[in-house]
């Protein structure tokens, strides 16, 4: 596994038990998403579909996928165990509480550990009749190479559905950081992921096979007590690639503390300071 891999699945272990009090933007991306699929299950009237969740995380969209489809086959795939765990545990108490069939709920769903771009190479073929994830995309490091494997695992007809984050993602922070850059004279470094646009999905699905693309983007302002809580807000989520190298001149202390002065100055609301989430969801179809 590489290093970048086992960097990931240590953030997201550590912040499992924290990640539902942060994840609003989550919620809200998996709201949306379920209210799409809804919509195609309701077209498409599939009995028994084959389900793949990919970044299952905590389980909240695992949740509603069981509740939507009580018979179902669905695996949920995650690359962190504790995340796993926290995911099978609120399917499961959900079971409990709708004096539901708990084994009836174990053998129609599998919770399975593993980076979905190296278990999707030896997938089933057209094993699947719907695959979902919510706000996890963004970590592919080969989106590509890991989309033609997803198609090749849906059957004819079937759809993948995800919701990401766009560029515009955290637009006040980079600012922020790059003007802490120029005032030092050191060239700007990226703080964090770089994100894909909706035309940049669009073009990776139809170069791996889909057809009958649909996105949509728009932008979510949240809003923290101040540019450290928020920093904070996001480690909590799991998303802590924030570091970049050392430069001379300008340790990583005095580049945070003057970075939240500049967000501070710039972005100040009442209440706090603004933080721009791009939330992307975008749908597409196997061919028949």
């Amino acid at each position: 596994m590489s290093s970048r891999i086992n960097d990931i699945r240590r953030q997201f272990n550590r912040s499992a038990n924290s990640y539902d009090a942060h994840a609003h933007v989550q919620r809200m991306m998996s709201d949306q998403l379920a209210k799409t699929f809804i919509e195609w299950k309701n077209k498409r009237n599939i009995a028994i579909p084959n389900i793949l969740e990919i970044g299952c995380g905590t389980g909240t969209l695992t949740e509603i996928l069981v509740n939507e489809w009580p018979s179902a086959s669905i695996t949920a795939l995650d690359i962190a165990p504790a995340m796993i765990k926290l995911a099978e545990q609120r399917v499961l108490s959900n079971e409990a509480k709708r004096d539901g069939i708990i084994k009836n709920t174990l053998d129609r769903i599998s919770f399975i550990q593993a980076d979905v771009e190296v278990w999707a190479e030896d997938a089933q073929e057209s094993s699947y009749d719907l695959i979902v994830s919510n706000a996890c995309f963004q970590w592919l490091s080969n989106p590509r190479q890991t989309l033609g494997h997803l198609r090749r695992m849906l059957r004819p007809g079937g759809l993948l559905i995800f919701t990401t984050f766009g560029p515009a993602t955290f637009c006040e922070m980079h600012y922020a950081f790059n003007e802490v850059y120029r005032a030092s004279a050191v060239e700007p470094q990226r703080h964090g992921l770089w994100f894909l646009s909706t035309n940049e999905w669009s073009s990776l699905l139809k170069q791996s096979g889909f057809y009958s693309i649909q996105s949509e983007s728009f932008i979510q302002m949240e809003e923290y007590a101040s540019a450290r809580d928020f920093l904070h807000s996001v480690k909590a989520m799991g998303a802590s690639t924030l570091e970049a190298n050392t430069m001379p001149g300008l340790n990583s202390r005095r580049l945070f503390a003057n970075m939240y002065k500049e967000y501070e100055g710039k972005f100040s609301i009442e209440g706090g300071v603004a933080a721009s989430y791009e939330l992307l969801l975008i749908q597409a179809l196997a061919n028949e």
